[in-house]
């Protein structure tokens, strides 16, 4: 991209009537961003859903002007550039159809093969809610996923912190321009996010600070991500318009079940009722779920304890399983002729003990 190119995709996207969507329209008829400045109007009136109100404002020259003088911006800051239809842009968010047509980037962002998850939540954060998302990222450090967030209160910084403890690649997604930060507290975590991974922003320095900013920012969070993860959110949210933009997309959405009467819990509740989640109880639900698989000189060694000492009941239990792949907990209570309530307790033990695992979809194998 010449930097010609970037003036004029800059100056399409300045145009406020003209969305994503019907730029990257306008776009494919006439080739470039520079091609639909320089067509015709009445050319461009023949294009399918094109209006005169749409194109009224978009020959004026102020478009150009504003384009200029935040490429100045760009290249005094060092600021990356990603057209829509470039190999830099990210893969995924390529097929969002209301993608940004251009992204701009701060940092060392390396998207290449990687495994990428966006998890969001609630700003007043629980406690509990804290030690689950450092839980959650600690145990898929092994996988080396990407963590994006929105880097602002709560679970955004608490996953970001996360990713930066355990050396991830960590993508803070803004809702303004790369000439602030929002929140200003955050500013200390700059240069460690930048120095494991990055922003990205489709607005400019020049954007007023508007709350509608971050519901549009959302999709950025959702759409580069292969899955969105929930820690916790009350019955309404930014982090709940995420999830449905993610379900949208065609993407996996996670929720964290939580007490009905815990009001932080009540829209992680909603998403797994309305079957518009997955129930995620333990970390290796995403992995599983998501089938990632681990390179082989990763996987962990898993050293069975000896002399383990298992009452009668949990003997019956382990001598069912020892010569089984998966089975499901109402399965071994019926082969084990003992109710569904005690199995589950007695599987619980053996879990502390070392002998056996839980697997997502009430599955249980021996280690």
């Amino acid at each position: 991209m010449t930097e010609n190119d970037l003036i004029y995709i800059l100056a399409l996207q300045n145009v406020i009537k003209i969305g994503d969507v019907t730029a990257k329209k306008l776009i494919s008829h006439c080739g470039s961003a520079e091609g639909v400045l320089k067509e015709k109007k009445q050319n461009l009136l023949k294009i399918d859903g094109i209006g005169s109100v749409t194109i009224s404002d978009l020959f004026s020259r102020n478009h150009l002007e504003a384009a200029e003088a935040e490429l100045k911006f760009i290249k005094a800051e060092g600021i990356k550039t990603h057209y829509f239809n470039s190999d830099s842009y990210p893969e995924r968010l390529k097929h969002c159809i209301d993608s940004p047509i251009l992204l701009f980037e701060a940092g060392n962002i390396n998207l290449n093969k990687k495994h990428i998850i966006s998890i969001v939540g609630a700003r007043k954060i629980t406690t509990s809610g804290i030690a689950f998302c450092e839980k959650l990222v600690e145990e898929l450090a092994i996988y080396d996923p990407v963590i994006v967030s929105g880097f602002a209160y709560g679970t955004d910084i608490t996953a970001q912190k996360a990713a930066i403890k355990h050396n991830l690649q960590t993508i803070g997604c803004l809702a303004h321009g790369l000439n602030q930060i929002y929140p200003k507290t955050h500013k200390k975590y700059m240069a460690e996010v930048e120095g494991n991974g990055g922003f990205y922003t489709d607005f400019w320095s020049t954007a007023k600070f508007d709350r509608n900013n971050f519901l549009k920012r959302n999709r950025i969070i959702a759409g580069i991500s292969e899955a969105t993860i929930v820690i916790e959110s009350a019955n309404k949210g930014g982090s709940l318009v995420t999830a449905d933009i993610a379900n949208s997309y065609n993407r996996d959405v996670f929720a964290v079940p939580g007490r009905t009467t815990d009001s932080q819990s009540v829209g992680c509740n909603n998403l797994i009722k309305q079957q518009r989640a997955h129930l995620l109880s333990t970390p290796l639900d995403v992995p599983y779920i998501l089938n990632w698989q681990l390179e082989d000189n990763k996987k962990p060694v898993i050293q069975k304890q000896l002399f383990v000492e298992l009452d009668d009941n949990e003997k019956v239990i382990y001598n069912y399983l020892k010569d089984k792949d998966k089975v499901m907990l109402d399965i071994i209570a019926l082969n084990c002729n003992m109710p569904t309530f005690k199995i589950a307790g007695l599987l619980l033990n053996m879990e502390l003990k070392g002998v056996i695992r839980p697997l997502p979809g009430k599955l249980f194998e021996v280690i």
